[in-house]
């Protein structure tokens, strides 16, 4: 799976009350499970444009390093148990496929 620092540390502080759970990402990170291609330093103008673009749903920094990472990797598929995922878009205007059903 393809993700970022961002979304790690976010995992991190949301399981933050469950006993080992960060510790586990971290050995999915270590063990190759999680895979972190994207880096801030070369996607400062894109993240900010998604920033901007998505200021009205008070977007924060993982969910637009995801957006990002959607657009360079060209990809719909999306695990996430983020609502707002079925708003954002990626691409020119292309929506999420949500892997999880959340209805």
């Amino acid at each position: 799976m393809i993700t970022c620092e961002a979304v790690i540390a976010e995992s991190c502080y949301l399981l933050r009350n469950f006993h080992g759970a960060c510790e586990t990402i971290i050995d999915n990170v270590t063990g190759g499970i999680f895979q972190m291609p994207f880096q801030l330093s070369r996607e400062t103008l894109g993240v900010k444009q998604v920033l901007r673009k998505f200021r009205d749903r008070k977007i924060d920094l993982a969910d637009a390093c995801l957006i990002r990472l959607a657009d360079e990797f060209e990809t719909a598929d999306i695990l996430t148990l983020d609502r707002d995922f079925a708003v954002y878009r990626w691409g020119r205007n292309k929506p999420f496929r949500m892997l999880l059903d959340l209805n």
